[in-house]
């Protein structure tokens, strides 16, 4: 199987384990090169006390060393206000990364997703990710978010397409969403293990196995 160079794109810190966190660990094991852009972070301008900023700095390297990524990029900018931004200043910052890791395979948010910072880097990587800028792009994948993507309008809800089995790797994706602790709360809250787990179970029965996570194929080039 040929080695492939995978990198998830996060608006935030645990949506690239609530979406992608099983694929991750799967294609890490098959000996794949996985690399993480994350664009928000808690930092002291943004509000944020210094030791709120410490203990988010902790559990991301935690977080990395749990999924031994090749590469973390962290563009480090203010949570709910990404939408704000200038989109080329964006757009020349995440075609930096894109060109530094050429990765074959991209995982980024779902276009539909509630929260204004999922829509702008959405929007912000279909314009990074166009074929002439990053013509070794293959394959793009738009991840299922929970606390987000299932609150887009229904006649716009995701609806899977391509579906990775996970289950061998759920006990340790939800050990990886442990440490987003501060992010969990009890079921019916979205964020619950509860309901992380039904999810994949869900999925899972679709696509024919325990566990799975779903995804929407937003292009693929052969």
């Amino acid at each position: 199987m040929k080695k492939l160079k995978v990198l998830v794109v996060s608006p935030h810190p645990d949506d690239e384990t609530l979406g992608a966190g099983g694929t991750l660990l799967r294609l890490k094991k098959e000996g794949h090169k996985i690399f993480w852009l994350n664009f928000t972070n808690k930092n002291p301008a943004f509000g944020y006390t210094p030791k709120e900023t410490a203990k988010r700095k902790q559990v991301v390297q935690r977080v990395c060393r749990m999924y031994a990524f090749d590469g973390f990029f962290d563009l480090g900018l203010k949570p709910a206000a990404v939408a704000e931004l200038s989109r080329r200043e964006l757009v020349n910052k995440v075609s930096g990364i894109i060109q530094a890791v050429k990765p074959a395979v991209v995982i980024m948010p779902y276009h539909y997703d509630i929260h204004s910072d999922h829509r702008a880097v959405f929007d912000t990587l279909c314009s990074a990710t166009k074929s002439f800028r990053a013509p070794f792009i293959q394959e793009i994948l738009m991840m299922e978010i929970v606390s987000e993507t299932e609150f887009a309008a229904s006649r716009k809800g995701f609806v899977p397409n391509y579906f990775v089995d996970i289950s061998a790797y759920m006990e340790k994706k939800i050990r990886v969403i442990k440490e987003y602790r501060e992010e969990l709360n009890k079921h019916p809250f979205p964020r619950s293990i509860l309901n992380i787990r039904a999810l994949a179970t869900f999925r899972g029965a679709t696509a024919g196995c325990k566990f799975a996570e779903g995804f929407v194929l937003f292009k693929k080039i052969i």
